[in-house]
């Protein structure tokens, strides 16, 4: 059973599907997830990041289509518990993003299923952070900003600790996939790097080639000179970056955010950036999309914001299905990835 929508379309799940290792014909069942423009699409899929999978309806007819499946691959569409308790056969579903808000995760635990996910822009994204690192510490964009305005500016909050990134320690709150590619980048440009996941002990890192020490999230707060945000969001981190984790920070660090908004707690952020109690930081997401006119984010001088651009690549999307099918493969064949996100709760 596969469902396409205005992004991923079923043309292209379709021809991804063809391509996953069982020995016999593959039946296929598709349906769309019909939203009426590209507006409306972001629109919908916002309200599933920001409340569950619950919030949007499926398309009509994927209760009974689903019945008989054995597996679902999705890309944005809405998998709530009454879709998965209806798929009764359904021994696996996948979905052609990172994000997993749209999927009832516990649901299919419960029903014993692995849900499986890929991380279509994860090198997209950890370029825009590094990307983000220098233009909020070395002021590129409030430069250019103030260039196309007539200004010729040369004085900024940071003036007096501005350094090279060489001299910065870069902690990662968060050491999956894209945290990995951003401690890989930040070590060849001579960062020391310091790391945080409760699910990434030292000798994994080491077996991975990275030049990371893993260490407690507090030690990064306190000591690191940038600190990058690379967790899930989930409702155990939604507002764990608050006043505590930020009120540890030195007076000339910097917060980079390109995961999701609802890790940090905003009214917290705002006032230690308001307050100059942090060097700066720099966000990609937001906790309303677009930001509104009157949000007091948009009046700070130590802040760097960019419309959610990070995984904006034009190959990830159109590659994302394919993907998907290779790391279910990969799991059929060897009976474990990374991407299974619910692997330590199924047997």
């Amino acid at each position: 059973m596969i469902v396409g929508d205005r992004i991923v379309s079923l043309e292209l799940l379709e021809e991804a599907v063809r391509n996953l290792s069982v020995p016999e014909d593959i039946e296929i069942k598709s349906l769309i997830w019909e939203t009426a423009d590209r507006p409306d699409f972001q629109k919908r899929a916002q309200n599933l990041e920001k409340n569950g999978p619950e919030a949007e309806e499926p398309p009509a007819g994927l209760i009974e289509a689903v019945a008989d499946a054995d597996v679902l691959l999705v890309h944005f569409c809405p998998v709530a518990r009454k879709v998965i308790e209806a798929g009764k056969n359904l021994k696996l579903i996948g979905t052609c993003r990172g994000g997993m808000e749209h999927v009832d995760v516990d649901a299919a635990t419960e029903k014993n299923i692995p849900v499986i996910h890929v991380i279509r822009n994860a090198e997209a994204t950890s370029d825009f952070a590094i990307g983000l690192i220098f233009s909020e510490t070395r002021n590129i964009a409030r430069g250019h900003a103030a260039l196309k305005t007539g200004v010729w500016r040369k004085d900024y909050v940071n003036a007096g600790y501005t350094t090279t990134i060489r001299e910065m320690t870069l902690g990662l709150i968060g050491l999956g996939n894209i945290g990995k590619l951003v401690a890989e980048k930040a070590a060849a440009i001579g960062m020391k790097v310091l790391a945080h996941d409760p699910y990434v002990p030292q000798e994994k890192a080491d077996s991975l080639g990275l030049k990371v020490r893993m260490t407690e999230k507090e030690e990064i707060f306190r000591s690191c000179d940038v600190v990058s945000l690379h967790m899930r969001a989930t409702p155990e981190t939604k507002n764990s970056i608050g006043s505590e984790l930020l009120g540890m920070m030195k007076p000339t660090a910097y917060l980079i955010n390109t995961s999701r908004a609802t890790i940090i707690d905003k009214e917290a952020l705002y006032e230690a950036l308001n307050e100059r109690r942090i060097g700066g930081a720099a966000l990609d997401v937001f906790w309303d999309e677009p930001v509104p006119a009157d949000d007091p984010m948009l009046s700070l001088d130590n802040l760097t914001m960019t419309p959610h651009l990070a995984g904006n690549v034009v190959d990830a999307l159109p590659k994302s299905p394919n993907l998907l099918v290779r790391t279910i493969n990969k799991y059929w064949k060897e009976g474990n990835t990374e991407m299974v996100v619910n692997a330590d709760k199924i047997s």
